[in-house]
């Protein structure tokens, strides 16, 4: 029974990810389209300081969706493991760009299709090859996995980094490096993953009829959660001010999944239960997933598709016997050619003069 509720659950856990990324994705598109109506009717923009969205209902229904998404992911984190639902999340990104092509008429060019397609079959393979068991079922087994020696001298290593790099290292290289802010949210990001995933178990078990209220370590769970969450959004919003959204995105999902994927194995352990093969299995889906985000983000301003990739494979094409030598070939041609003309026109002038014609054009050669 326990191993079929364990299955039952995942289950769930992989419904409410893939869920919250298509609401979350779909609020984007809904905000977007309700910001570009207010331009149509000569409303101040957002960017301009202006407030006027906050009468238009596309908005609305964008923001509503994007608050089913993010109580979606919440609530997946208490169903399935975090190594799961955390590397799902890049699906918004491609349910966002894919629904931009046909509602917004932004181009999805050749890059762009390429990396939505390996983004599916990357999450694909993390699914099959995921844990399919969770290790944690109640706030007591969340207490014994905190106070693990293991986990402790994670943190701690966490705390140490993060506090350099936000007060050594960003002050000095953040507005010139773009991983400095990055690696900030990254790192504690891991922590905040790891707050959400004791608070859905305290939901659940709330839900159940157990007073999770009267346990301190909810509260300690809810406290931590608001600290972590607070600072990445902050250093997030830097990132994005002062570099390429194109390269702030992909880059900042590498990271914080890498992070969340080394906080899940030594927090929850869920890799002691795994096969070499699934391990290598979620390993290739990982990365798989991360050259689809790269090339669905770092190539969306270069406009390419199969006409333009066939024109260019024909010049390559025709430029390739110039690169092979064969352009000297046709040279000789007509070198002789000139011969035998030159040698059907000696009345014309002397014998020498076809020799010398055919040096010079050999010397030129």
């Amino acid at each position: 029974m326990g191993q079929d509720r364990g299955k039952y659950d995942f289950y769930i856990g992989l419904g409410l990810a893939i869920s919250s990324s298509a609401f979350i994705g779909g609020s984007f598109i809904l905000k977007k389209k309700g910001l570009l109506r207010l331009a149509r009717k000569g409303s101040m923009r957002a960017g301009q300081g202006g407030h006027a969205y906050l009468k238009e209902w596309l908005w609305w229904a964008g923001l509503l969706s994007m608050g089913a998404g993010e109580a979606a992911n919440f609530a997946a984190y208490a169903f399935a493991p975090a190594t799961l639902v955390t590397p799902l999340g890049a699906l918004s990104v491609l349910v966002s760009s894919v629904l931009s092509s046909h509602f917004l008429s932004e181009k999805l060019n050749l890059h762009g299709k390429l990396g939505c397609v390996l983004s599916i079959l990357g999450s694909t393979t993390m699914v099959i090859h995921a844990p399919k068991e969770e290790e944690i079922n109640s706030l007591e087994d969340m207490a014994k996995k905190l106070v693990d020696p293991g986990f402790l001298m994670f943190a701690t290593f966490v705390v140490i980094v993060a506090l350099i790099l936000i007060f050594v290292v960003g002050p000095r290289h953040g507005q010139t490096n773009i991983l400095v802010y990055i690696a900030i949210c990254s790192v504690i990001g891991a922590l905040s993953v790891s707050c959400v995933k004791g608070l859905g178990i305290a939901i659940k078990e709330g839900i159940a009829g157990k007073p999770t209220v009267r346990n301190p370590l909810s509260w300690v769970l809810l406290v931590s959660l608001v600290a972590c969450v607070s600072t990445q959004i902050n250093y997030l919003n830097k990132a994005l001010d002062i570099f390429n959204t194109s390269l702030v995105t992909p880059i900042y999902y590498v990271f914080f999944t890498t992070s969340v994927l080394t906080c899940s194995a030594i927090l929850f352990k869920e890799w002691e239960h795994m096969g070499s093969d699934d391990v290598i299995g979620t390993l290739t889906g990982f990365v798989t997933i991360i050259i689809g985000i790269f090339l669905l983000h770092a190539f969306k301003d270069v406009s390419i598709n199969l006409a333009s990739l066939a024109v260019s494979i024909r010049k390559e094409e025709r430029a390739a016997p110039l690169a092979n030598g064969l352009g000297g070939h046709a040279s000789y041609e007509l070198l002789d050619n000139d011969t035998s003309l030159d040698m059907e026109d000696r009345e014309v002038g002397p014998p020498f003069d076809s020799i010398s014609r055919r040096n010079g054009t050999t010397a030129a050669l």
